[in-house]
């Protein structure tokens, strides 16, 4: 998992920023959240501008050089911060293994597809570095690597990527934790629960929403996810432009899906694409949703934070309501408040001992978690 995750000079991240899951606390209720002392599943709040969809773009931009998946240059236009001079974003990640094996990422990029730097650690153990400011070559300590070719001058080019493809490592400790850390990744999935489709991550292409729910033979379980949110409902399939598509089945009418339905039940649909995935493909290591409950009441909210927690993948989610700010879902460690400059868990934003009988969203509207 992703235990703590730092970037600097990189769009609205001027200094170093940095988010910990490492931070948890000894809460005896909903310890789902927490695996192997990591938090597994967060909320992440903070004002209109504070930097929430930038920290998932800078999270994601690990996957555009080590992944072959769907990478979006729409959002990461600007790449660079605008307050500095400095012709390099950097960025660090910290991952955490079973068996408390630590992987250390560091790199630093020119732009989107121009790496600088790159430094692997394992275990604290240097593994790979190549700084292309200093040399052509890398260096490469993994078994089973000697024979690369390790004069790899081409920025466009990671070295790590470039040992994945080119290697058949030797069975070892070290070389099973490289594997784990680049399965990861492959497996990490950015979406953003709005009215389009737009994702990071994972897939390599995209489908049609409604298409796509029928191909996987989920339109019964579909159906029953949307009565379940509120949406009473009988779906069958129509012909639309020259597919079998989603439709709403009436007394008399049988109506194409996206004619008829409202703009929260086309965000449900939406989320459902991705979440039919959550919840059937273990392969996913990593989901950050962006406004997931754009349009949702806040009972609709509730249930989706609720859904997402049965996955076994670690998730972040950003939003702006506070109804779902409640012990009855997560903890306060798994809380966390935003701004420009910082970003902490509610449980290291206040004096008080928090319990679960607390009410954070109360709490948070009073202001008592202004002392972080």
């Amino acid at each position: 998992m992703l235990s703590k995750f730092e970037v600097k000079n990189f769009k609205g991240f001027e200094d170093w920023f940095v988010i910990d899951f490492s931070e948890t606390k000894d809460y005896q209720f909903n310890t789902e959240c927490i695996n192997n002392a990591v938090i597994n599943k967060a909320i992440i709040y903070g004002a209109n501008g504070s930097g929430k969809s930038n920290l998932g773009y800078a999270i994601f931009d690990i996957i555009s050089h080590l992944t072959d998946k769907r990478h979006d240059t729409g959002c990461y236009i600007n790449y660079l911060n605008a307050n500095r001079d400095t012709e390099l974003a950097e960025f660090k990640y910290t991952f955490k293994f079973k068996d408390n094996h630590i992987v250390e990422y560091s790199y630093g990029k020119l732009d989107k597809s121009t790496l600088s730097y790159e430094i692997l650690k394992i275990n604290n153990e240097l593994v790979v570095s190549f700084d292309r400011r200093m040399t052509t070559k890398a260096e490469i300590n993994l078994e089973g690597a000697e024979n690369l070719n390790t004069d790899i001058g081409d920025s466009k080019i990671s070295v790590i990527n470039y040992i994945k493809n080119n290697t058949i490592l030797i069975n070892n400790t070290v070389n099973e934790i490289f594997t784990q850390f680049v399965e990861f990744i492959d497996g990490m999935l950015f979406f953003r629960s709005l009215d389009d489709n737009s994702y990071l991550g994972f897939e390599v292409g995209s489908g049609k929403v409604g298409e796509d729910i029928i191909k996987h033979d989920n339109l019964a379980d579909f159906q029953d996810f949307l009565n379940q949110a509120g949406v009473e409902c009988k779906l069958t399939t129509i012909e639309y432009k020259g597919e079998q598509t989603l439709a709403f089945k009436f007394n008399k009418k049988v109506i194409y899906f996206y004619e008829v339905a409202s703009t929260g039940t086309k965000s449900l649909a939406l989320f459902y694409y991705w979440y039919q995935r959550l919840k059937e493909d273990f392969k996913v290591t990593f989901v950050f949703v962006d406004e997931f409950d754009a349009f949702y009441h806040h009972a609709l909210s509730r249930l989706i934070v609720s859904r997402l927690k049965e996955i076994s993948a670690q998730v972040i989610i950003t939003t702006h309501n506070t109804s779902v700010m409640t012990n009855d879902l997560l903890r306060p460690d798994c809380y966390f408040l935003m701004d420009k400059e910082k970003i902490k868990p509610v449980s290291q934003c206040t004096e008080k001992e928090l319990r679960v009988a607390h009410n954070l969203e109360k709490m948070y509207k009073a202001g008592s978690f202004n002392a972080g």
